[in-house]
């Protein structure tokens, strides 16, 4: 892994708001020491008025100052730490605030390339792990380091003007808690967090995969494997908590021992210093050694605070694994008309491998033209679809839209190409919410007017509720073909001029799939229509049809030419219609 160097150079997540608010930070960090300055004032001017009061004054004006000075110490300790608590929760709130926002937009912005690059359990664990943990950077790790250190120094060169060599000493001792207490606990429990952190995020992983597939885990009658594996990574991160939790309790005794040790030396030092007959100079002993005990406290966190160090480094590197995006809002890119798709020397392969899924594919798709695209599964059919839609960037070449890098339109792509995936997703609201995702300002008219292009006019008629009736779950209330046709008619109440069709007849029986396509033959004749199929029904009906392998163009042409001219097409043909196929 990376050191902390490197991930806070690389770093594009976190980093950007210590600047933005730099400000509140320093403020926080100035609070919090004046909290911690007046709480070791308050005690020492307590202890030196203790001791001045039991020599019994005559006249309570001898020890009107101390009292004065407790009072300010006492009134300003609590009122600064209120709001240096004030200050630096608002910060974080501010900061992890805009950090979701940020992971929000990011994965709103490349959700295709997310999903091909993580899996739902990953989403997950940046959500509740990730974030969790960066937003404890600040409170458990930045902050009371930071305070701890100016602290010690500030002890050190005090004591500095008493005496060089205690000075010294207390630098050796007192350096035990601040540098090598968090360091050894940073390498002890800091892996075994690290650990936790990966078992778990994994854990996030394996039970999303396995809630989401929890039938194909009933059906094989495997549930009690499924639970033990579960159960078992459990049990490991609860022996990594028990380990963690003895060694935390073991540090913290011996941690506490170095400070009894501190407070000792302080007695003894501040005795042969300030020693002699009753009063006097002998009350800065108990001025000195209680003065020390509410710093204790800003010292206490720096073990802790070391040991989390290696979960914030692993949440901001998952964090800057995420695809980043160059795009524009897209409101500002007009692209020319006509509407041509224009693919030049696209060469296109997936971060971390070194497959070229698409191999310096040229290809030009005419405003209103009718093309199909054919390949065998993994050809690269789905992805040239997600890189004319934008959401892919390609490694070379380009894939321009009226002119225009098909990366550039972002958000806005909706107002010029429309989808129709394989499976297509119902939400569980009314039918009229589903169908105006298309177009959230279509009337009932409107709708009406596009059920009945697509033939879905009788089927909702005869619902309860019509329009309003409930959706249930993922749609499963329709058949395979009328959730085609409810998601055709989204892409209609869109009104784009280019539709994409990507297997849009997978799994259904030969009838409703022959009907479905001439429903969307019919309804989009003056549109641009790209299908992605992989075999031949229904590319009769296209003006030209190409196929791909292996990343490359093997083979273009009208329906009509290919049948006469190429064998290959022939023998594709002959072998999708069940009959004979030619030598």
């Amino acid at each position: 892994m990376s050191s902390w160097k490197t991930t806070v150079k690389a770093d594009r997540w976190v980093k950007p708001f210590f600047k933005q608010y730099r400000r509140a930070l320093v403020l926080a960090l100035v609070l919090g020491l004046a909290t911690f300055v007046f709480a070791g004032a308050l005690m020492f001017t307590s202890g030196y008025l203790i001791s001045r009061a039991a020599e019994m004054p005559g006249n309570i004006l001898m020890i009107h100052l101390p009292v004065i000075f407790v009072r300010v110490f006492g009134i300003g300790k609590p009122i600064f730490q209120y709001f240096e608590r004030l200050t630096s929760h608002d910060w974080v709130l501010r900061m992890t605030s805009g950090l979701r926002l940020k992971l929000y937009e990011a994965l709103e912005g490349d959700a295709i390339a997310f999903k091909r690059s993580r899996r739902t359990g990953d989403i997950l664990g940046l959500l509740a792990e990730d974030i969790g943990h960066i937003q404890n950077l600040y409170l458990r790790t930045v902050f009371p380091t930071i305070v701890a250190w100016l602290l010690y120094f500030a002890i050190v060169i005090g004591l500095g003007f008493f005496s060089v060599w205690f000075a010294l000493a207390m630098l050796l001792v007192l350096g035990v808690v601040v540098f090598l207490a968090p360091l050894v606990s940073a390498l002890v429990n800091g892996a075994r967090n690290a650990k936790r952190k990966a078992m778990k995020n994994e854990l996030y992983s394996e039970l999303t995969d396995n809630v989401l597939g929890v039938s194909d885990w009933i059906f094989s009658h495997r549930g009690d494997e499924y639970l033990a594996r579960y159960k078992a990574t459990e049990r490991a991160m609860r022996n990594i908590d028990a380990s963690t939790e003895r060694f935390s309790r073991r540090r913290d005794l011996l941690t506490s021992a170095v400070f009894a040790l501190v407070a000792v030396m302080l007695l003894v030092w501040s005795a042969n210093m300030f020693g002699g007959a009753h009063g006097g100079a002998a009350n800065w002993i108990a001025a000195f050694v209680l003065g020390f005990f509410p710093l204790i406290d800003a010292f206490t966190p720096l073990p802790a605070a070391a040991t989390e160090a290696s979960s914030y480094r692993d949440s901001i590197e998952r964090l800057g694994e995420l695809p980043a995006s160059d795009r524009t809002e897209g409101d500002a890119v007009e692209p020319e008309a006509p509407l041509d798709i224009a693919i030049d020397g696209l060469t296109f392969r997936y971060p971390g491998t070194n497959r070229r899924v698409l191999d310096d594919l040229t290809l030009h798709i005419a405003h209103g033209e009718r093309l199909a695209i054919l390949g065998k599964s993994g050809s690269g059919k789905s992805t040239l679809a997600s890189l004319i839609r934008g959401d892919l960037e390609p490694v070379a070449g380009a894939v321009t839209l009226g002119g225009v890098a098909t990366t550039r339109f972002g958000d806005s792509m909706a107002r010029y190409i429309g989808v129709i995936q394989q499976q297509t997703y119902l939400f569980n609201r009314t039918l009229r919410e589903n169908l105006q995702i298309g177009n959230p300002r279509a009337t009932d008219d409107e709708i009406r007017e596009v059920l009945g292009k697509v033939g879905l006019a009788d089927m909702v008629a005869q619902l309860p509720e019509g329009l309003d009736t409930l959706v249930d779950e993922a749609g499963m209330r329709f058949s395979g073909g009328e959730r085609h046709r409810v998601a055709l008619a989204r892409v209609l109440l869109q009104d784009v001029p280019i539709i994409i069709l990507d297997e849009p007849t997978v799994g259904l029986d030969p009838a409703t799939e022959r009907a479905l396509l001439e429903t969307f033959f019919e309804t989009t004749r003056d549109k641009t229509l790209v299908m992605i199929t992989h075999h031949l029904q229904g590319t009769s009906m296209m003006d030209r049809v190409v196929f791909i392998e292996d990343g490359k163009l093997e083979l273009s042409g009208s329906p009509a030419d290919l049948e006469q001219t190429s064998a290959r097409y022939q023998r594709l043909l002959a072998f999708d219609r069940g009959t004979a196929i030619p030598v």
